[in-house]
């Protein structure tokens, strides 16, 4: 009976370490595991937040990129807009005296005398239209008389003031239009403009 309760209590003293030791195995295995995968959660949770670092870094470099090429975009706009505004002014007088009917009779005179001494082709002008009445008879009239020679004119809307001349075959124009001075004058003034207002 002893011999048999002795065997009995070794069996299960057996059974209790081998399961003790299963268990603590089994325990240790799961801590492992359960370290590892709160190295990975932290590991990704890392990378999670250093990508987005990288990306605010990125974004903030982009802005502040964006920012400062629209503001110089908008300085310049502002500085041509003033530069126009000015170059606009300082022609405005000429602009008017090439849009009045006595000035134009003179200018046309001179410059079309000048190229009939060098010409012996007819001439074609285009004129303001809004110029029409005071301007036609003189061409016809008075400056065919004066140049001897066949002059043609035309009258267009698209001409504000000034005017152009050139052959009647139409090789070539010389453009002596509001809009062309201002343009050849507005190129000699913005350079001066630009270095009076900006430096």
């Amino acid at each position: 009976m002893d011999k048999l309760q002795e065997l009995t209590q070794k069996l299960y003293n057996e059974g209790l370490s081998k399961g003790k030791e299963e268990g603590e195995a089994l325990l240790a295995k799961a801590q492992m595991e359960a370290d590892e995968l709160v190295k990975k959660a932290q590991e990704e949770a890392a990378a999670i937040i250093e990508k987005a670092k990288k990306e605010a870094a990125d974004y903030k470099i982009k802005t502040e990129g964006d920012v400062k090429m629209a503001s110089t975009q908008a300085l310049q706009a502002t500085k041509a807009c003033i530069e126009g505004l000015i170059v606009a002014k300082a022609v405005e007088p000429v602009k008017e005296q090439l849009s009045g009917a006595a000035f134009l009779k003179e200018v046309i005179t001179a410059v079309a005398q000048r190229f009939s001494t060098q010409e012996s082709m007819d001439f074609s002008l285009v004129l303001p239209e809004k110029l029409q009445k005071e301007l036609e008879p003189f061409v016809k009239g008075e400056l065919a008389k004066t140049l001897g020679k066949g002059v043609e004119a035309s009258f267009s809307k698209k001409v504000a003031g000034g005017f152009k001349i050139g052959p009647k075959d139409g090789s070539y124009f010389i453009s002596l239009t509001d809009e062309a001075f201002q343009e050849l004058i507005g190129e000699y003034l913005r350079p001066a403009t630009k270095k009076i207002l900006f430096g």
